[in-house]
């Protein structure tokens, strides 16, 4: 009924391998989509964080326009002539460059 000492310590060597893959797979995991999200996000934190007034910015919305206004929580988008619309900072998707909008 007993398991012999040696049976006993051999089991505990496959236990150990057997989680081995799965070890494998979350390492892989978190490199190759958990690390790649959490620097994208922190770049679009940084984005936010340094609008300013005459930047020109897409709206995850896709609406194109001019800041006009930065508050703590909210900008002001100048989207066409005297058309300004109220986003919160979190919704300016990307910061365009400078004379992109005359080009459209």
């Amino acid at each position: 009924m007993f398991i012999s000492n040696a049976y006993a310590a051999a089991g505990a060597t496959n236990d150990l391998a057997s989680f081995l893959p799965l070890i494998i797979i979350f390492v892989l995991f978190f490199f190759m989509i958990i690390r790649p999200q959490m620097k994208q996000a922190k770049e679009h934190r940084n984005m936010v964080a340094g609008l300013q007034k005459g930047d020109e910015v897409v709206t995850s919305g896709g609406i194109v326009g001019k800041i006009t206004k930065v508050t703590d929580a909210f900008v002001t988008v100048e989207i066409a002539a005297d058309t300004e619309i109220i986003v919160q900072k979190h919704a300016v998707q990307s910061a365009l460059p400078k004379g992109t909008i005359k080009s459209i």
